[in-house]
């Protein structure tokens, strides 16, 4: 939300408090994901069955990488709901609800990329990473959702400009490799957040 945690006062921690409740309560998670084998090209990165996913940086950070796990996951559109409705009524409530949301969906990718590693026994793992980052377009997001038959699936689908519906949703590609590669982190440089980061402004970072 921007506010530093120890500038954060009683009646905003309640009101996250609150929201947070609100969140857990309305959400319906959904993901879907499938492993596809990789090649790097010149361009990027060719998929199994043909979808390349361009650009120099997803191609570094998959170096040493066999396959790749790629997934979807929302929050569902009941939750987009809620944020609209409170929207009109408060707008520093749907903030801290949007915020919460925004938590929420990073939370169940990271229980995802748990569950997708432990179906993959001695293989070694990149973190995830997500259409808009670096140089992969934002527009292979409807690709990578074909590829998972998402809108069937879990009612996830992307809009004429490339943005999921329901909006607290993500897609990522996570790496899989036979053999140790090398540790990678993520970075304020590959964030699409990067220029408009509060964090960064203030001359820190958000520690992910």
């Amino acid at each position: 939300m921007g506010c530093p945690p120890d500038r954060a006062g009683e009646e905003l921690r309640d009101l996250v408090s609150g929201c947070s409740r609100e969140v857990l309560g309305t959400i319906r998670p959904r993901w879907a994901w499938r492993a596809l084998a990789l090649t790097l090209e010149e361009n990027g990165v060719r998929l199994e069955g043909g979808l390349l996913l361009p650009g120099a940086d997803l191609k570094r950070h998959l170096a040493g990488c066999q396959q790749a796990a790629i997934f979807c996951a929302t929050l569902g559109a009941e939750m987009d709901a809620l944020i609209r409705k409170n929207e009109q009524m408060d707008m520093g409530r749907a903030l801290a609800l949007d915020c919460c949301a925004s938590a929420a969906v990073e939370a169940l990718c990271d229980q995802i990329e748990g569950e997708i590693q432990g179906k993959f026994p001695g293989c070694f793992f990149p973190y995830r990473f997500s259409p808009g980052y670096g140089d992969l377009p934002l527009e292979v997001q409807g690709e990578l959702l074909a590829l998972l038959d998402a809108p069937r699936r879990v009612g996830l689908c992307a809009n004429a400009s490339a943005l999921l519906t329901p909006r607290k949703s993500v897609t990522a590609i996570l790496g899989i490799a036979q053999e140790e590669i090398q540790p990678t982190h993520r970075s304020c440089l590959g964030c699409p957040a990067r220029e408009g980061c509060q964090y960064r402004k203030a001359g820190g970072h958000c520690g992910r």
